[in-house]
C-alpha cells in the first residue's frame, strides 16, 4: 500500500511533484521516490508502505528492464507469482508484485488487466510513445483522482495531492448538492468542478492533451441469466473462494492482523485467517464505554473460540472526539459519514503490532445484509402504498416517520432516497427547501441492465455496490487507515467472491428471515451459530447525543446563521429549525446536522487555504 501522483504540464514543476508527494506522506513512511522528465513536462512521485520484498530494490518509480516504461503504483497483486509464471521468461530483479506488474504490461499491454487479483491503482509512462497509462481495480478499492483543464493533467491517491498543486479549485456545486443527500460525494465527480475520480474497472490513456479511459470489468455485467440456486452446491463454492481469498491477503513480508467487530462478515475471515495462516492471528476490536455501542465482548467471545491473539481497547467519548477535527480535513471535501471515527481508532490500535490487516467490507452489499433492502422489497409491494397507511406514519416511532418520507413523497431517484432516509439524510423534497440555489444534485445513474431480472432487493444492492461501498465505505476505510501507513486488504471483495455473489439466487441470500444466509453457514462452520446470533448493529458512535453535549458549541458555530451567509450552500431559516426540532427531541435528526456542519468546516478549510476557490 502506498501512495502515487503524478503530472503531465508544462506548467509544473519538481517543486510541485515534491509538494503533492509531501501531502501524502502518511501513506507512504518507508521510502520517497520521483522521476522527472521536464523536456515532456511528466513528472511522477511514489510514497511507499513496504510490504513486499522490504528491500530498497523494490522502491518507486520502478522501471521496466527494458528502459522504457516507468511506473508508480499502489496496492497489491495478490497472484504476482501465478503471472510471473505465465510471462515469457525475464530476470526478475526483486521479489514484489511491483516488478511483475509491470512486466506483465510490457508484454501483453492493457490487457494485463484480466490477469489481477487484487487492489490497485496505477500509472505507467511509455518514454517512447510519450504516453501516460492509467489503471484501477475492479471495484475501486484503491483510490485514484484526475484533474484536467486546459493543458494541464495530473493524478494522485487523495485529494490533497492533488490540491498542493496551483490548480482550479471551483466547487462542483451539484456535487456538493449531491452530498446533502447521500453523506459522501457520489464517485463520478468530487466537490471540485476539474478534479474527477478515474472510475473503478477502467483502463485510460492520455496523450497530446487527450484523455480516454474504457471499462473492463462491470459489475452488473458479470450478471448471468440464471443465478445459482443449489444450497449445497453454493456453500461449497463458497467456502472454496473465500479460503483462496483470505489465503492470497495474507501473502506479506510484514505482520498481518484482522479487525474483528464481532459480525457475520469480520468474524467469518477472521476464522478463515485463523485457519489458513498456520499461527494465532492478531485480531482487534474497539469499544465505548457507553455500553449502547459497546459490541466488543462479542469480539472477544469469537476471538476466545476460533482462538486469534485478541486486543481490544475500550475508548472514552474523548479518545474518539479527538478526531473530530481530522474529519473535515483527511477526506478533502464533504464527507459525513462518523463511523471513519472508530474505523481511524481500530487502525491506529492495529498499526501497533501489524502493518496489514484485514477486513469485512462488502458481506452487506453481496450478500443482502442491510435492512433497508428489506424496505426495498416493502416499497416494491404497492399495498404498502395505501393512503391511509402512509398518513399514521409520521405519527409513529422515528423509523416509521423515515418510512413516511419514502410512501408520502416519491423521489426521481428512489434507490438514492431510500439509501438517503436509511442514513437519516435529506430527501429530494428537503433538499429542494434547503439548498440556497436551485440546483439538481448530480446523483449518479440508478439504472444498470442486467441479464436477468433482479428483485427490489437485489437493484437495491447493486446500487450500494457501485456508489455507497465504492464512494464511502471503501473511501472511508482507506483514508482512515492510511492516516496511519496501514494496509486494509478485503478479503469480500475479491472479484471471484463479488461475481459468485451476484449470480446467487436472491433466496440464498435471505431466508426464514435471516440476512446473509449463505454467508452465515459457512461461518457456522467456524463459530457456534449461538455465538453469531443477536441483532445486527453497525460500527456507530454516539453521534446523536454528543451533538447535544460534547459537541454543541461545534454545533452551534457551524450552522450558524453567518457560517450559512458566509459559504451560501444552504438557507440559514432551513438550518435554524433543523437544529430547533433536533434540541427539542426529535434526536433522529443528527445526522443531517452533522453532514451541514461538516460542509462548512470542509469550507472554512478552502477559505483559508486559498479564498478565491468558492466561486
Amino acid at each position: 500500500m502506498c501512495g502515487i501522483a503524478g503530472y503531465i504540464s508544462s506548467r509544473f514543476s519538481a517543486l510541485e511533484l515534491k509538494a503533492m508527494s509531501d501531502a501524502i506522506a502518511h501513506r507512504g513512511p518507508d521510502a520517497e521516490g520521483f522521476f522527472n522528465d521536464p523536456v515532456n513536462g511528466v513528472g511522477m512521485a511514489h510514497r511507499r508502505l513496504s510490504i513486499q520484498d522490504l528491500s530498497d530494490a523494490a522502491n518507486q518509480p520502478f522501471f521496466s528492464n527494458c528502459g522504457r516504461y516507468v511506473m508508480v503504483y499502489n496496492g497489491e497483486v495478490y497472484n504476482f507469482n501465478e503471472i510471473a509464471g505465465r510471462l515469457a521468461p525475464f530476470e526478475r530483479r526483486t521479489g514484489s508484485d511491483t516488478e511483475v506488474i509491470l512486466e506483465a504490461y510490457r508484454q501483453w499491454g492493457p490487457a494485463c488487466v484480466r490477469h489481477f487479483n487484487g487492489m490497485f491503482a496505477l500509472a505507467v509512462w511509455d518514454t517512447e510513445k510519450r504516453e501516460l497509462f492509467l489503471l484501477r481495480d475492479r471495484l475501486g478499492v484503491k483510490p485514484l483522482y484526475i484533474y484536467r483543464e486546459g493543458d494541464d493533467f495530473a493524478f494522485a491517491s487523495e485529494l490533497a495531492s492533488i490540491k498542493a498543486l496551483p490548480v482550479n479549485r471551483t466547487y462542483d456545486r451539484e456535487a456538493i448538492a449531491a452530498y446533502l443527500r447521500l453523506g459522501y460525494v457520489p464517485g463520478h465527480r468530487t466537490a471540485y468542478r476539474h478534479i474527477v475520480p478515474f472510475p473503478a474497472g477502467h483502463a485510460g490513456f492520455f496523450k497530446n492533451g487527450t484523455f480516454v479511459s474504457t471499462p473492463y470489468w462491470e459489475a452488473s455485467e458479470t450478471i448471468r441469466e440464471v443465478p445459482l440456486a443449489d444450497a449445497d452446491a453454493a456453500k461449497a463454492q463458497l467456502k472454496e473462494l473465500l479460503l483462496s481469498s483470505v489465503k492470497y491477503r495474507l501473502i506479506a513480508d510484514v505482520p498481518v492482523g484482522c479487525f474483528l467487530s464481532g459480525g457475520t462478515d469480520s468474524s467469518l475471515v477472521a476464522a478463515l485467517a485463523q485457519e489458513t495462516g498456520g499461527k494465532p492471528v492478531h485480531t482487534f476490536s474497539i469499544g465505548f464505554e457507553d455500553a449502547r455501542f459497546n459490541e466488543s465482548r462479542y469480539a472477544k467471545e469469537v476471538a476466545g473460540h476460533i482462538g486469534t491473539e485478541h486486543e481490544e481497547y475500550l475508548l472514552s467519548e474523548r479518545d474518539a472526539l479527538r478526531l473530530v477535527p481530522e474529519m473535515h480535513t483527511r477526506y478533502g471535501q464533504p464527507y459525513a459519514d462518523s463511523s471513519a471515527i472508530p474505523t481511524m481508532l481500530v487502525s491506529e490500535l492495529a498499526r501497533k503490532k501489524v502493518t496489514v490487516a484485514l477486513s469485512g467490507d462488502g458481506g452487506d452489499e453481496f450478500f443482502l445484509g442491510y435492512g433497508m433492502y428489506t424496505w426495498a422489497a416493502r416499497l416494491a409491494e404497492k399495498k404498502w402504498w395505501h393512503p391511509l397507511a402512509a398518513s399514521a406514519l409520521p405519527y409513529g416511532p422515528k423509523n416509521y416517520r423515515r418510512a413516511a418520507e419514502l410512501f408520502r413523497h416519491p423521489d426521481s431517484h428512489p434507490r438514492a432516497q431510500l439509501f438517503s432516509q436509511e442514513q437519516y439524510l435529506f430527501s429530494e423534497r428537503e433538499l429542494h427547501g434547503l439548498l440556497s440555489e436551485n440546483i439538481r444534485p448530480a446523483l449518479p445513474d440508478e439504472n444498470r441492465p442486467a441479464a436477468r431480472a433482479l428483485s427490489a432487493e437485489e437493484a437495491q444492492a447493486l446500487y450500494d455496490v457501485h456508489h455507497y461501498l465504492k464512494d464511502d465505505l471503501l473511501v472511508k476505510v482507506d483514508i482512515a487507515s492510511m492516516r496511519y501507513a496501514l494496509e486494509v486488504r478485503v478479503p469480500l471483495l475479491d472479484y471471484r467472491v463479488a461475481e459468485f455473489a451476484l449470480n446467487l439466487d436472491p433466496s440464498l441470500k435471505r431466508r426464514d428471515g435471516t440476512d446473509k444466509w449463505l454467508l452465515k453457514q459457512v461461518l457456522y462452520d467456524y463459530v457456534p451459530r449461538e455465538i453469531m446470533e443477536r441483532p445486527k448493529r453497525g460500527f456507530a458512535v454516539p453521534l446523536a447525543r454528543w451533538l447535544a453535549g460534547e459537541l454543541k458549541p461545534l454545533m452551534t458555530e457551524f450552522t450558524s446563521e453567518g457560517m450559512c451567509r458566509r459559504h451560501g450552500f444552504v438557507k440559514p431559516e432551513k438550518v435554524r429549525v433543523l437544529v430547533s426540532r433536533y434540541l427539542a427531541g426529535e434526536e433522529w435528526l443528527y445526522n443531517r446536522i452533522w453532514a451541514v456542519m461538516q460542509l462548512h468546516r470542509w469550507a472554512e478549510s478552502e477559505a483559508a487555504a486559498a479564498p478565491a476557490t468558492g466561486a
